[in-house]
């Protein structure tokens, strides 16, 4: 589902969604690539013609056209594809066909029913379709552990992994609760893996942690039962894993900490309204303003930096300007609209858009820790981390960190400042962690 920022969103998240039983045969293969080729050709009816009826409601040929448009202004042009393969994607049968764009690679990876229609499709990075394998349990070469636990949800388990530090505990504990799009538990973008960064490195200094996948990356049909909402997408699963964590025999249940990454920071403060036995909250790149502000903001940076013309750069700035005063007047109690907006129901927006961050903590008496990239094209340090420190300001057990010169990954920011960046390899910069275990270490247990 794209999310924050459509540009971001398309490399890190699965596009097009749907939802049925996932089975492959030889059909599949040859229905896949018929649909592929006809993509690239731009006859959008025919590359729908092989989809099957839920998949077909979901997606029309304006839908494609308008997805395919979108995943090529963030990839770039299109280049070719490989031939269409068979492969196990958790335990679950699907075909992965590689495609070449100007600036990056992707997998289409789609799956079919039991009659060989298409019921899934999606456009996600080679290296995260690499890492779609669940986690096998193991020990590092510093006696760091890592074993599966899946997190439990409505819509069925998430796929995890719990990460312990050498020794018996029990010890500090951290959620980890990732940014818009379909991510992985170690947050992939492009050949990054923050979470898997910050697990390990957490784990080393004493502190074990628990990541897992995001219900739209495991489920495309991540809504479950009733109308999506941004909760059902990120608290609902959050305040999930942090019990479960709690309930870890190596893990100390009074000093479990959520740690959030850009939407996942953004909804700490809320996780922490529903979860009143946690010690502490880490926000990492957290909007301070309201989702449509935010995205308003990016859409006129990021079309600024793509060459468009002014007028074009309006265009697509007004698009978040009509939502946000179409959902603004909208009661309480009151239906959200019909439709979609930037292709999710919008139901959704309308939930999103009413999550003020800042409300929600300073209606909190737990800690908090809040980080900022100074180099983030995405959340501001100006409008964003600015906004926390000034009207937190006085708060107790509140701390800020600014670090130049780094992205919204948390690693050194590149020079174009688009999402092109992500595609240079990093790590989360020592400093950053290394803050965020000290911070954890001070805090005193909750009290339960």
């Amino acid at each position: 589902m794209k999310l924050l920022s459509c540009k971001l969103a398309a490399l890190s998240a699965a596009l097009l969604l749907a939802a049925t039983p996932a089975h492959a045969g030889d059909v599949c293969v040859e229905n896949s690539a018929t649909s592929l080729d006809a993509l690239t050709r731009g006859d959008f009816a025919d590359a729908r013609a092989h989809f099957n009826a839920t998949l077909g409601k979901q997606l029309d040929a304006a839908k494609l056209k308008q997805a395919w448009a979108q995943l090529q202004a963030s990839a770039g042009a299109y280049g070719g594809h490989a031939a269409s393969v068979r492969q196990l994607l958790q335990g679950e049968p699907a075909v992965v066909t590689p495609i070449t764009f100007a600036k990056m690679s992707l997998d289409l990876v789609t799956s079919c029913d039991a009659q060989g229609p298409i019921s899934h499709y999606r456009f996600l990075p080679a290296s995260m379709v690499k890492s779609i394998e669940p986690v096998k349990a193991h020990v590092e070469a510093d006696g760091v552990r890592v074993s599966p636990l899946d997190v439990p949800t409505p819509i069925g388990p998430l796929h995890g992994a719990l990460t312990l530090p050498k020794g018996q505990g029990p010890f500090p504990a951290v959620v980890l609760v990732a940014g818009s799009g379909a991510h992985d538990m170690d947050e992939t973008l492009g050949p990054n893996k923050p979470f898997r960064d910050i697990a390990n490195a957490l784990a080393s200094d004493g502190i074990a942690s628990l990541r897992y996948d995001k219900r739209t990356f495991d489920y495309m049909h991540w809504s479950g039962k009733g109308d999506p909402v941004i909760d059902a997408e990120v608290t609902d699963d959050a305040v999930a894993a942090a019990r479960l964590l709690a309930k870890q025999a190596e893990v100390d249940s009074r000093r479990v900490f959520v740690l959030g990454h850009s939407l996942g920071a953004m909804m700490a403060p809320r996780i922490g309204r529903r979860d009143s036995q946690l010690a502490g909250l880490v926000l990492m790149a957290a909007p301070a303003r309201r989702i449509l502000d935010v995205m308003e903001q990016q859409a006129r940076y990021l079309s600024a930096k793509e060459g468009l013309s002014d007028a074009a750069t309006e265009q697509a700035a007004q698009s978040y300007v009509k939502e946000r005063k179409l959902l603004a007047a909208i009661g309480l109690g009151q239906p959200a609209p019909l439709g979609e907006f930037d292709n999710a129901p919008q139901t959704y927006w309308l939930s999103w858009s009413r999550v003020d961050p800042v409300a929600d903590a300073k209606s909190l008496a737990m800690p908090m820790l809040i980080l900022q990239g100074g180099g983030d094209f995405q959340i501001s340090p100006m409008l964003d981390f600015a906004r926390w420190k000034q009207l937190l300001v006085g708060r107790p057990q509140t701390a800020f960190h600014l670090y130049p010169g780094l992205s919204h990954l948390f690693m050194p920011a590149g020079k174009t400042g688009t999402v092109a960046d992500y595609q240079a390899p990093g790590h989360v910069d020592a400093h950053v962690i290394g803050d965020i275990v000290a911070w954890i270490k001070m805090q005193p247990p909750a009290h339960h």
